[in-house]
């Protein structure tokens, strides 16, 4: 239910803040607006506050919205109103109005950011475990236990990594733009500084996803190095044997466990085991040795098949509170809607030379299940995610698609630089390939969405 909830409220919020822009500019530049409209198709609500004035309705297909202008293009227009009318407007006027849609999306997601960092969030500190053998973080020497402080593009202009999270965007931004990422560390005291140099321009990356994090040798958070669970799955494998939180693995099979990697790499292994029957582990609870049978769930990761407890290792992990000023708060809004445009719009041209994968495309399945985890996570989170997806709203309008903001906008500088508009017959092919490429990009999302879902992706 929650899932759903947060879905409808943000389909509602991105909808209508989108068309409010046009319908505010349109309304200031003297343009008569017959319709606001959230969805499309049946009307299921509606409501005229003034006889002749601006109707507003709710339909039965929530997945976009459109405002409707009077148009000489679209029906008679008396005389007495063809000064209203969106198609007598000067181009300037005519452009604000389709660019104001687009960019209210944008203003918003500064806002949502800007609410983000004043409420601050909760995030792991940047706090390594061991990197993954043979990644680029293994080569470039970092350790177990290794805390980010700032990152570099050159090694002299240094930015402050505050945790994580936003370890993982600067990392994503260098390996998009194909260039080396300079990290200051220390120890977790903050102690023993040096420079590593993650070689991130040598990567071929189709998928920006958990794969390539862990390729590069950077995902998983500190949780010290002792054996321990911080917690168990109900109900899985390893609930099922018996453990529980807080056991310390003295042994598997007689072999004894010195450190958390040496555990998760035994887990791993069971799937490769030639015997069928329960490993033998020797966990030490409340003081006490106590001797389990513990039987491994076989599942695939990638191509291959590992063992898993469905349990957490290693201690809990440290939380930092990231958050900012007032005016620290808006700078790094407006900063990240910049740079989260600018991701957006690079990944889109990766895709389209075929550098990046179209497995990148998400629809509203994803959206959906993004939206029900943040808002479960709670309000900061859920702010944030709002503003990735006003973001990309915003960004993916102004494309010059004709059936999008971005296709309008393309007719009026054809206009601007010709003096005059598309010929009809134009207009109408462009509308067509608009619609069909839109069309085979959805059913490609969708897929993509339903694949994700399946564990196919």
């Amino acid at each position: 239910m929650t899932t759903v909830l947060a879905f409808i409220l943000t389909l509602g919020v991105l909808i209508v803040i989108h068309e409010y822009g046009h319908y505010r500019v349109a309304r200031a530049c003297g343009v008569k607006v017959l319709r606001f409209s959230v969805g499309f198709g049946k009307v299921l609500w509606r409501r005229q506050p003034q006889p002749g004035g601006t109707e507003f309705v709710l339909s039965a297909l929530p997945l976009g919205g459109y405002v409707r202008m009077l148009d000489e293009r679209e029906g008679p227009v008396g005389p007495h109103e063809l000064h209203m009318a969106f198609n007598r407007k000067p181009l300037r006027q005519r452009a604000a109005i389709v660019a104001a849609g687009p960019a209210a999306n944008l203003l918003l997601a500064i806002l949502l950011y800007a609410a983000q960092h004043w409420i601050g969030v909760e995030e792991p500190k940047a706090q390594l475990a061991s990197p993954v053998a043979a990644s680029l973080a293994e080569r470039a020497g970092m350790r177990s236990g290794d805390w980010v402080r700032a990152s570099s593009n050159d090694g002299s202009e240094w930015e402050d990594v505050r945790s994580l999270t936003d370890l993982r965007w600067q990392v994503t931004h260098a390996v998009l733009e194909g260039r080396r990422l300079h990290l200051l560390v220390t120890n977790g005291d903050g102690h023993a500084q040096r420079t590593v140099v993650l070689e991130l321009d040598t990567l071929n990356a189709k998928d920006v996803d958990a794969k390539l994090m862990q390729s590069i040798g950077l995902g998983a958070p500190y949780r010290g190095d002792a054996p321990v669970l911080s917690s168990v799955k109900p109900g899985g494998a390893g609930a099922q044997a018996g453990l529980k939180a807080g056991d310390v693995v003295l042994s598997i099979d007689g072999t004894p466990m010195r450190n958390i990697d040496q555990l998760w790499q035994t887990i791993r292994a069971s799937a490769d085991r030639r015997s069928t029957d329960p490993q033998r582990w020797s966990v030490q609870r409340e003081g006490q040795v106590l001797e389990l049978a513990v039987k491994p769930a076989i599942v695939a990761d990638g191509d291959k098949r590992v063992g898993r407890i469905e349990a957490a290792l290693g201690q809990p992990i440290e939380m930092v509170t990231v958050r900012y000023g007032l005016w620290d708060g808006f700078s790094q809004a407006a900063s990240r809607t910049w740079e989260v445009s600018v991701l957006t719009l690079r990944m889109l041209g990766r895709m389209l030379i075929g550098e990046a994968s179209l497995k990148n495309l998400s629809g509203p399945l994803t959206i959906a299940d993004y939206a029900g985890q943040s808002a479960r996570m709670g309000l900061a989170y859920y702010l944030g995610f709002l503003a990735v997806v006003s973001v990309s709203l915003g960004v993916l309008n102004l494309l010059p698609l004709p059936v999008l903001d971005g296709g309008h906008l393309m007719y009026y500088l054809f206009e601007a630089v010709t003096g005059r508009p598309p010929s009809d017959a134009w207009l109408d092919r462009l509308q067509r390939g608009g619609v069909a490429l839109m069309l085979v990009m959805t059913s490609l999302a969708l897929y993509n969405d339903v694949a994700r879902l399946l564990g196919l992706h």
